[in-house]
C-alpha cells in the first residue's frame, strides 16, 4: 500500500512539475517575444530618429559631389562657362536645402542637375512648325549656314521633305557657289523630291543667286524658299562678310546654323562665331546618333540664347528629329 501511495505521489508531483515546466516555457517564449518586439520597436524607433531625419544641406556637403559634377560636365564636351553656370545653379538650388540623412546626397544633384540642363534647354524653345504654320500663304525665306561636312546641304534637304510633307511647296537656292559639286549635290536632292532648283554658273555671286531665288519664289507663290550657302570657316573674315552681304540683299526670315553633335566645343565655338556675324535663330544638330554626351547641344543653346530646332539621326529624308526639352534631358541620363 505504501509503494502504491508512493507512486502514486510520484505520478501527481510528476504532473505537478510536468504542469509548471509547460507554463514557464510558455512565459519564457512570451518574454522573449516581447524583447523581440522592444528590439524591433528600437531599431524602428532608431531608423526614424537617424537615418530618416531631415537635415540641411551645407556647402561642404555639396563640395565632393559638385566637384565631380563639374569634371564629368566638362568630359561631356560642354564649354567652361555653361558648366560654371550649371554647377552655380545646381549649388543655388540645393544648399540650404533639406534632405533625409540616409538619402544619397549625390541622387539628389543628379535631379538638381536635371533641372538645371532643362532650364537651359527650355529657355528658348521656337516650334518650326507653329512659326510656318502662321506665314501660310507667303514666301518664307530659310537661310541655312555652317561650315563644310557637316551635314547643311542634307538638311535641308530633310527639311524640304519635312514642309513638303506638310502641304507646303518649295523652291531652293544653290547659294553654295564657293565648293566645287555643291550645286550638283543641292540638285541631286531636290531631283529626287521634285523641288526647282535655282542657281548660277560656280563661282558666281551667292548673293545675287539667292536674291534671283527669292524673286522666282515669290513670283511663283512658293511658299519656302530654302537658301544652301557655302561652308564657311568661321574664322575666314571675308567669307563671313559675303554671308553678311547675302542675308542683307534677300533678309531671311529664319537663319539656321547646322553643325554636327558630335562636335564638342568646335561646334559650340563656330555656333558663336556665326551668331555674332549673323544672328542665327536656331540650330540643327546632325549626327545626334553617333553622339552619346549632348554637351553641343546644351552648350549652343546657352551660349548663343537661341533654340534647337532640329537634330539629324540618320541619312535618310524622314531622319529629323523636332527637338523637345524633355525628351532631350531624359535622353541624356539614360546614357
Amino acid at each position: 500500500m505504501a509503494t502504491a501511495d508512493s507512486s502514486a505521489d510520484f505520478s501527481a508531483i510528476s504532473s505537478v512539475d510536468s504542469s509548471v515546466v509547460s507554463v514557464d516555457s510558455v512565459s519564457s517564449e512570451s518574454e522573449q517575444a516581447e524583447q523581440k518586439k522592444e528590439k524591433t520597436g528600437f531599431f524602428g524607433k532608431a531608423k526614424a530618429l537617424i537615418f530618416d531625419r531631415e537635415v540641411i544641406l551645407d556647402d561642404d556637403d555639396l563640395e565632393g559631389p559638385l566637384m565631380e559634377l563639374e569634371i564629368a560636365l566638362l568630359e561631356s564636351d560642354l564649354a567652361l562657362s555653361v558648366t560654371d553656370a550649371i554647377v552655380a545653379s545646381v549649388r543655388e538650388q540645393l544648399s540650404g536645402t533639406r534632405k533625409r540623412l540616409g538619402k544619397n546626397t549625390g541622387s539628389i544633384v543628379e535631379e538638381a542637375l536635371k533641372n538645371a540642363i532643362l532650364e537651359v534647354m527650355s529657355a528658348n524653345v521656337f516650334d518650326f512648325d507653329e512659326f510656318m504654320e502662321a506665314r501660310r500663304g507667303q514666301t518664307v525665306h530659310i537661310a541655312f549656314v555652317g561650315i563644310n561636312g557637316t551635314g547643311k546641304t542634307t538638311s535641308i534637304a530633310k527639311i524640304a521633305n519635312r514642309l513638303q510633307k506638310n502641304g507646303y511647296s518649295i523652291t531652293i537656292a544653290a547659294g553654295d557657289t564657293f565648293r566645287a559639286g555643291a550645286i550638283d549635290q543641292i540638285q541631286i536632292h531636290a531631283d529626287r523630291l521634285g523641288i526647282k532648283v535655282i542657281k548660277h554658273q560656280e563661282g558666281s555671286d551667292p548673293a545675287a543667286v539667292i536674291y534671283d531665288a527669292l524673286q522666282y519664289a515669290k513670283a511663283h507663290k512658293s511658299d519656302v524658299l530654302l537658301s544652301d550657302t557655302a561652308g564657311r570657316m568661321h574664322t575666314n573674315v571675308n567669307l563671313m562678310a559675303q554671308l553678311e552681304k547675302i542675308c542683307r540683299v534677300s533678309t531671311p526670315d529664319l537663319i539656321i546654323f547646322v553643325d554636327e553633335a558630335t562636335a564638342g566645343n568646335d561646334a559650340v565655338e563656330r555656333a558663336s562665331q556665326f551668331n555674332d556675324a549673323v544672328p542665327i535663330n536656331g540650330t540643327i544638330l546632325t549626327k545626334l546618333d553617333a553622339d552619346s554626351k549632348g554637351g553641343a547641344a546644351i552648350s549652343i543653346a546657352y551660349i548663343t540664347q537661341k533654340p534647337i530646332l532640329f537634330f539629324g539621326v540618320g541619312q535618310e529624308y524622314d531622319d529629323l528629329l523636332k527637338f523637345d526639352p524633355e525628351w532631350f534631358a531624359k535622353k541624356i541620363f539614360e546614357e
